[in-house]
């Protein structure tokens, strides 16, 4: 496969992943009480005007964030403990002198807990999220993906998981690179993007660790554009 992969969070099926996730937390929000609806509406600005997709990275000073909500720093160090401790953010890279913290997007968490309110901004966006093999007559618009080819403990991965969920496949497998397979009973398998593999811990590699016993591979291993592995 060569040049940009569609599923990358640049272009415009990156562009819909962030809107998806934003449309997600406001969704949640306006169901919240007035608290979360704060919380949330503070977590989507920030999103919106620091956070940088491509590294998975939010690195912004509290007075900087203080300025941007309009708020005391006091204010920020309680939002930023209450967005850590619903798992929302995560710290990367601890605070040091003359350098700021920077901190991840739990998108795992997010989508765990905007979850309930998915029917409500409709089932197109249920389906997109939470994919459903569709009926031959169903009508849906499966995102094309390329019969699987190739031989080995992943393409065979591949074809199975193509085979029982093909709309899956084609927005979150498909841009997986398979980095070794095979080595010491591991897979070890790189999502383009952290969104990407946080999607993809929390929906599907369970799948993706049953179809590859059947290959006789112990461990899945997936990491992000980082090269780490979160959940070791």
């Amino acid at each position: 496969m060569t040049g940009p992969h569609p599923a990358r969070l640049t272009g415009t099926s990156g562009a819909a992943l962030k809107y998806d996730l934003l449309t997600a937390l406001g969704a949640e929000a306006c169901a919240a009480d007035k608290h979360r609806q704060r919380t949330s509406l503070r977590l989507m600005t920030l999103i919106t005007a620091r956070y940088d997709w491509r590294s998975d990275s939010l690195a912004t000073g509290q007075t900087e964030i203080a300025r941007l909500w309009s708020v005391d720093t006091r204010t920020v160090k309680r939002e930023m403990a209450r967005l850590r401790e619903r798992e929302w953010l995560w710290l990367k890279v601890p605070a040091a002198k003359g350098r700021v913290a920077c901190y991840g997007l739990g998108i795992a968490a997010i989508l765990r807990d905007t979850r309930p309110v998915w029917p409500a901004i409709g089932p197109d966006y249920v389906a997109r999220m939470a994919p459903e093999p569709a009926a031959p007559d169903a009508g849906n618009v499966v995102p094309f993906a390329p019969v699987v080819a190739g031989q080995g403990p992943w393409a065979a991965i591949c074809q199975a998981f193509q085979a029982g969920e093909p709309g899956a496949y084609a927005a979150w497998i498909a841009p997986i690179r398979c980095a070794a397979e095979g080595e010491a009973g591991r897979l070890v398998l790189h999502a383009p993007t952290g969104f990407h593999e946080s999607y993809v811990r929390s929906h599907y590699l369970g799948e993706l660790a049953r179809l590859a016993r059947r290959q006789g591979i112990a461990a899945v291993v997936l990491t992000g554009p980082d090269g780490v592995d979160r959940g070791a």
